[in-house]
């Protein structure tokens, strides 16, 4: 069992999700969730279609792929591969990251609280 464990008049109970979960009255806890961002106009990226043209301008181009699942980006001048999940709402952090590491001085993940 993970969780937080929470004492209150000698009695305990385990909160499971304490980012969700209010504890003892008090308000849910911010949630932070990662967002990828465009340095040079500080965008936050919301979908596919506002990253690849930002790409596309950095010399990425789109990989023919056979799998429907997955969306690659490669560039000629080098051995590097972007894989991203074909649905966006798929796009975790693992893939901001990995955009991120290939594009050091143009996109950043931020937390964003909700």
């Amino acid at each position: 069992m993970s969780g937080v464990w929470v004492f209150k008049n000698g009695v305990a109970r385990l909160v499971a999700n304490p980012l969700l979960e209010p504890i003892d009255g008090m308000e849910r806890a911010n949630i932070r969730r990662k967002v990828l961002v465009h340095l040079p106009s500080n965008e936050i990226i919301a979908s596919y279609g506002d990253l690849e043209p930002k790409l596309l301008a950095l010399g990425w181009e789109r990989y023919p792929n056979e799998e429907s699942d997955l969306i690659q980006y490669h560039k000629s001048s080098s051995v590097d591969l972007i894989s991203l999940p074909a649905d966006f709402n798929r796009f975790k952090t693992i893939h901001m990251y990995d955009i991120v590491v290939k594009n050091r001085s143009v996109f950043e993940v931020r937390d964003l609280l909700c």
